[in-house]
C-alpha cells in the first residue's frame, strides 16, 4: 500500500502539477505546487501552483486551499478523508493553513534544505530561524493537528525491489524542478514578489 501511494503522488507531481508550474514560473511565481486527493481511491480532487504574482499569500498550499473553496462547498470532502500532497516541504504560513484547514497529514518530495540548496529559496529555513527561532528548521513532524511525511524517507524504507521504480520517477522529477527553478530564477525579478 505504502509503494502505491508514493507513486500515485509521485505521479500527481508530474503530471498534474509540475505542467500548471511550468507556465506559472514563466510569469515570476515560485516552483512549489500543491494537491489534495481521496484517502480512499487516491483520486485527485484539486491541484494547484503557486501564484505569488496575484497574491503574495497564495503559495502553492494555500492556492490549492483557496481555489478548493471557491467550489461548491456542499460536494466538499471533509479533509480527514483527504491527502496533502506538497511539492516542497511547506513554509511555516502553509504548514499553519494545512492545519487550520482540518487536514491530518501532508505528504512532500523535496526538503526545506533543498529548497534552499538546490532551488535558491532559503526564505523557508530563514523565516522558521528568525521568527520561530528554529534554528535547524525542526518544527514537530508529527503533532496534535497533522503527520508529514517525507516522500524521499519513505521510499528508503521500501524493499530493493520497490525503490528502483520508484527512484527513478524522483529523478524526473528533479531534473523536471531543477529546469522549472531556472526558469522561476529568470523570471522572478519582474514580478514584484517580496520574497523572490
Amino acid at each position: 500500500m505504502k509503494k502505491t501511494i508514493i507513486t500515485r503522488l509521485l505521479d500527481v507531481m508530474a503530471g498534474d502539477i509540475a505542467p500548471m508550474t511550468a507556465q506559472e514560473v514563466l510569469r515570476g511565481n515560485k516552483i512549489f505546487g500543491a494537491a489534495i486527493l481521496l484517502k480512499s481511491d487516491l483520486s485527485l480532487v484539486i491541484a494547484e501552483t503557486n501564484n505569488e504574482v496575484e497574491n503574495p499569500l497564495w503559495h502553492g498550499e494555500m492556492h490549492a486551499i483557496k481555489k478548493l473553496y471557491e467550489r461548491n462547498r456542499a460536494t466538499l470532502p471533509e479533509p480527514k478523508d483527504c491527502i496533502f500532497l506538497s511539492t516542497h516541504e511547506p513554509c511555516s504560513l502553509c504548514l499553519s493553513a494545512i492545519a487550520w484547514a482540518g487536514y491530518d497529514n501532508f505528504y512532500y518530495l523535496f526538503s526545506h534544505e533543498d529548497s534552499r540548496d538546490n532551488f535558491a529559496i532559503p526564505h523557508d529555513l530563514q523565516i522558521l530561524k528568525e521568527v520561530f527561532n528554529l534554528d535547524s528548521g525542526e518544527y514537530s513532524k508529527d503533532n496534535a493537528f497533522w503527520k508529514s511525511h517525507n516522500l524521499t524517507h519513505m521510499i528508503a524504507e521500501l524493499p530493493q525491489e520497490d525503490r528502483e521504480e520508484l527512484d527513478a520517477k524522483v529523478a524526473r522529477l528533479r531534473q523536471t524542478y531543477a529546469a522549472l527553478s531556472e526558469t522561476y530564477q529568470t523570471h522572478k525579478g519582474d514580478a514584484g514578489i517580496p520574497l523572490a
